[in-house]
């Protein structure tokens, strides 16, 4: 069993009159005549666009910290400003099909800036001051995130701040610089996170709706590695608290080699106890980023007891009963701070099965999973949507309409594209992925909320891919039932004992349970994918039909698919299958369960 993943992923607001007057002489090349009457022209707001140079140094690994910071402040009310990379393509994409005739940036002028001293112009009086970040301590950088969204401030490496205070006129907030030497846990790393806790976090300053895993600049501002430096507009946007943190209490990890076991999960624990104590039951919170894998895990070839995708269910495991949800990779999502200002509006969809007899045959639905995290909806899904072959077989395509708080109009994107073949389900493991037999029975109310809220504007009613750790309560059942009647996929694997059970395939109060089928995740090709679907179907029933299978593939691409299917009949002819989409799949299994043995797979 095996769950992959990427490796190191309203209306529209008119701007206040006045606003873009107020740069007038800035640099930016804002003019007076770019307002009206008090309220500026939708088509005619311009768009100010700051290309990073990305050359793998640590100079421009601090230029991408101070810009995503600025950032962050600019777009924090309007959507301003947008960053392009010199070495990354896909902002350039988006920006590019997103100002197309009838989408929401056409016809915004474009606005170059360039330099900081321009962006801190930009920023104007909303910027309150400089946080100075320790290179010595890696963790600061994060905290100085935190402090950067409470008090609106730019995160300044020493560096930089040498270069560009004195110009700026701007008050140092907090230098962080010998501030942590492990006097108070044995860890600077812990006593930083416990530090910005205390003065953040435990005051109701940072936000209970939004957590940020970012990896800190460990090893990575030496790489000039910028995936969780680019996201950092939206952590200042919304006044997240940011840390980066080993889920596991039995071995130090390796950014800390020297910390007593368990530190790390003790401090995580204080965070997720506090989030839940500010949310109070009224709002779930996403936790946006993924841990660091050559810190927490075995990945590298590091001496480590764990292995990268067990360490990620332990962390799902870990925040479930706070009411956190994961957005698990979300490095390289450029523009969050603007993307999430889209214009929103319920979306739409077909959710009809189509009428169908039930024949003695294998009835195949195929998930094309994992784009339930921000990354892979960003960047990777493009890459497979826009492949030519999309339409020609019935598809299910996984993401999660949690996201539509960060992408809305990627989404819309999508589901404006869609053919008549695509239908958009839940992926993990509803609005957002969590482990819902680890939602407090006094929860799950709120649980049900979160979910129906998201599931109705993203026009969905199947839930494929619900990932747990032990089979699904009667509780749990009971919650997806009001949000996804028309379909359950569960995969369930014990980390802790490493083994899993099947679930038995059932209706429960008219909503079918199926298996979802994770054989064939990683798609070694076609011959060997056939291969493998071939092998799970006898393995499931003994070529009994009619019979009802849920594959889930990850990350491929529709000619793919098709490729494997060709290969499939040729190889094992034995076979009669059909592919469906989702609600006629879901929805004959549930009529072939309801006739075949009404007492054992039916619950009035």
């Amino acid at each position: 069993m095996n769950r992959v993943r990427h490796l190191p992923v309203r209306t529209r607001r008119r701007w206040l009159g006045g606003l873009v007057a107020l740069l007038v002489g800035l640099g930016s090349g804002v003019t007076a005549a770019e307002t009206d009457h008090g309220q500026s022209a939708p088509a005619r707001e311009p768009l100010y666009t700051y290309t990073l140079s990305h050359q793998g140094t640590t100079t421009s690994y601090d230029e991408s910290v101070a810009v995503a910071c600025l950032q962050g402040i600019i777009n924090r009310e309007v959507p301003r400003l947008y960053v392009l990379s010199d070495k990354n393509t896909r902002p350039q994409y988006w920006l590019d099909l997103l100002s197309k005739e009838g989408r929401w940036l056409e016809g915004r002028p474009r606005v170059a800036v360039a330099g900081l001293d321009a962006l801190v112009r930009l920023a104007g009086e909303k910027l309150k001051g400089a946080v100075i970040w320790d290179p010595a301590v890696p963790a600061t950088l994060n905290v100085a995130t935190t402090i950067a969204g409470v008090r609106e401030g730019v995160v300044l490496s020493p560096e930089l701040a040498g270069r560009y205070l004195a110009a700026w006129h701007l008050p140092v907030l907090e230098d962080l610089r010998g501030r942590f030497t492990g006097a108070e846990t044995g860890s600077k790393k812990n006593d930083a996170y416990r530090w910005a806790f205390r003065e953040y976090l435990a005051k109701g300053l940072c936000s209970p709706r939004l957590l940020c895993l970012f990896h800190d600049s460990w090893f990575a501002r030496e790489k000039g590695d910028v995936g969780y430096v680019v996201t950092r507009d939206w952590a200042v946007k919304n006044r997240s608290f940011v840390f980066d943190l080993s889920p596991w209490g039995d071995e130090p990890p390796a950014d800390d080699p020297g910390q007593r076991p368990g530190l790390d999960l003790e401090t995580y624990r204080m965070i997720l106890e506090e989030t839940l104590r500010r949310s109070a039951g009224r709002h779930m919170t996403e936790m946006t980023g993924f841990f660091e894998f050559s810190k927490y895990t075995s990945e590298g070839g590091r001496v480590s007891k764990h292995e990268p995708v067990p360490t990620e269910w332990e962390t799902v495991w870990l925040i479930s009963p706070y009411n956190v949800y994961q957005n698990t990779s979300s490095s390289d999502c450029y523009n969050q701070s603007l993307h999430s200002q889209a214009p929103r509006a319920p979306l739409r969809q077909a959710r009809a099965a189509r009428a169908q007899r039930i024949e003695n045959k294998n009835y195949l639905c195929f998930l094309m999973a994992d784009y339930d995290s921000a990354y892979v909806l960003y960047d990777f899904l493009p890459k497979n949507w826009d492949n030519t072959d999309r339409g020609k077989l019935p598809l299910a395509w996984g993401l999660n309409p949690n996201l539509l708080d960060t992408f809305p109009d990627l989404i819309a994107y999508f589901y404006e594209t869609a053919s008549p073949a695509d239908t958009f389900t839940a992926d993990a493991t509803a609005a957002g992925y969590f482990n819902p037999n680890r939602i407090r029975p006094e929860h799950l109310p709120l649980f049900v909320r979160h979910n129906q809220t998201y599931f109705r504007e993203a026009s969905m009613t199947i839930a494929p891919m619900v990932l747990d750790w032990s089979p699904p309560t009667a509780a749990v059942k009971d919650a997806y039932r009001q949000f996804a009647p028309d379909g359950f996929g569960t995969l369930v694997w014990d980390y802790h004992a490493n083994r899993g059970d099947r679930p038995t395939p059932q209706v429960w109060k008219d909503m079918p349970i199926l298996e979802l089928i994770n054989d064939a995740n990683e798609f070694p090709g076609a011959e060997k994918t056939a291969d493998i679907v071939a092998n799970a179907i006898a393995q499931r029933g003994g070529g009994k039909v009619p019979a009802f299978h849920l594959f889930r593939f990850v990350w491929v691409n529709p000619a793919a698919v098709r490729d494997m299917l060709a290969t499939l009949r040729r190889k094992h002819p034995e076979l009669d299958f059909e592919v469906l989409d989702p609600h006629t799949f879901f929805a004959l299994a549930q009529e072939h369960l309801e006739r075949k043995q009404p007492s054992q797979f039916s619950v009035p």
